[in-house]
């Protein structure tokens, strides 16, 4: 499954943004500020870029995923399952106890999910070695790591920078998720890392910035990004907290917070209505 059309894509990222705010309602708890803002990469990687396969969804040539900011599963689930790894209905299951789509991604629980993450600042070291073990194998798969722009203050994806420079891995794309906001506010007012573009090309990546709501950019990032030899490459995606919903776009408030049944059918309606 391959989609090329634009609008077809854009239409998608509505589905899944109602997905991340009907799992996010429907227990009344969540992350679907930060999940929204990567709604479309999410959509132009699974649905244009990524190689892979619902029905054989541990196949060993499969693209790789890693979502290290891993508090926003919703957008992950809810990609998975209009993907068709899952139904959509589970979505209302989430955070369940009796559920396997809990508040972090479960490699063992759930189909289509690579890494098990939620603990911030170590995804990146998880993608390197599946990098590496492709590298070694004599792979032709891809790995993705979405990195949130908060979640770059921790000094393990420095380490890890390093390491993908040291063993040229153009095998991985990494994704900073830069909508400038943090649980606790912006990213300049609780601990800048800025310039993130000139950080990571001092760290010996190629770097790309983009307009991480543009789906036409996103898919010509990734595109160009396949094409790079001998390092690897980071793309720098502005986006907006929220985006979508217009009461949640650019509000804190909104990292970890679920809708009223009020909020939730203004969303749903703003999203273009039910499924």
């Amino acid at each position: 499954m391959k989609i090329t059309d634009i609008n077809e894509l854009e239409e998608k990222a509505k589905d899944v943004r109602k997905g991340i705010i009907e799992a996010v309602y429907s227990n009344k708890s969540g992350h679907p500020g930060g999940s929204l803002s990567i709604a479309d990469i999410l959509t132009v990687l699974y649905f244009n870029q990524m190689n892979i396969d619902e029905k054989n969804p541990k196949w060993e040539d499969r693209d790789r995923l890693v979502l290290s900011k891993g508090h926003c599963a919703p957008v992950l689930y809810s990609t998975l399952a209009n993907r068709g790894f899952f139904d959509v209905e589970k979505l209302k299951t989430f955070r369940n106890i009796e559920s396997n789509l809990q508040g972090h991604p479960d490699m063992n629980k759930i189909d289509g999910v690579d890494m098990t993450s939620g603990s911030l600042g170590q995804g990146l070291s998880a993608a390197n070695g599946m990098a590496i073990a492709g590298k070694m194998d004599n792979k032709n798969y891809r790995v993705y790591c979405i990195l949130g722009d908060g979640e770059i203050e921790e000094g393990q994806i420095w380490e890890a920078a390093m390491t993908a420079n040291k063993y040229k891995l153009d095998n991985l794309c990494v994704i900073v998720d830069n909508n400038n906001l943090q649980i606790d506010g912006t990213i300049e007012e609780v601990m800048s890392s800025y310039p993130i573009d000139e950080k990571f090309k001092s760290f010996g990546f190629q770097v790309i910035n983009i307009d991480g709501h543009n789906i036409q950019e996103i898919i010509d990032a990734f595109d160009v990004a396949k094409n790079v030899k001998g390092k690897p490459t980071c793309i720098i995606a502005k986006t907006i907290k929220g985006k979508g919903v217009s009461f949640m776009e650019n509000k804190a408030e909104w990292h970890g917070k679920a809708p009223s049944e009020e909020e939730y059918k203004i969303a749903i309606e703003e999203l273009g209505g039910a499924r």
